[in-house]
């Protein structure tokens, strides 16, 4: 999932929190009304009001961190974005590659030259099987190259 996906997640579940210490609130104001005998001196109130700016506190936490990760970049993309990537060879002869391959590399340039390869699957419509012989094939005519990074790839421009 996407950074704004999981910060609109994080608030969402923040505003079923807040319903929920309401409806919780006005429940148990209801059973200290009921209970209690003492009026409004009565102890209990002071622990529903303790409770209820614990509860509200954490929801506003929730929401701060659902902003922060919702306007945020994912760290590992900007790293990426930052290397440089210098042309060994030629331009690229699109004369010799098929369709598909082409399709690949236009991709690859309208990312700035580098491209994880799950993101290449999302944005050439193949699937994952498709991609990496096509990659496979530009890897051997050395114009792209794909490094590690965790549990994907990189796709570079040779």
């Amino acid at each position: 999932m996407e950074n704004k996906q999981v910060g609109l997640l994080i608030i969402g579940i923040a505003v079923v929190i807040g319903v929920i210490v309401f409806l919780f609130n006005s429940a148990m104001t209801g059973i200290v009304n009921a209970s209690c005998s003492m009026g409004a001196s009565c102890s209990m109130y002071s622990q529903i009001r303790v409770q209820t700016w614990i509860s509200l506190s954490v929801i506003c936490l929730l929401i701060i961190v659902g902003f922060v990760i919702m306007f945020s970049k994912p760290k590992i993309v900007e790293k990426i974005r930052k290397v440089e990537i210098e042309r060994k060879g030629k331009p690229i002869d699109y004369s010799k590659l098929d369709k598909d391959e082409k399709l690949i590399i236009k991709t690859i340039e309208e990312a700035e030259g580098s491209i994880f390869q799950a993101e290449l699957v999302e944005k050439s419509g193949f699937d994952k099987v498709k991609v990496t012989r096509i990659l496979d094939r530009l890897e051997g005519r050395q114009v792209i190259e794909r490094k590690r990074r965790g549990m994907t790839n990189v796709v570079l421009l040779k």
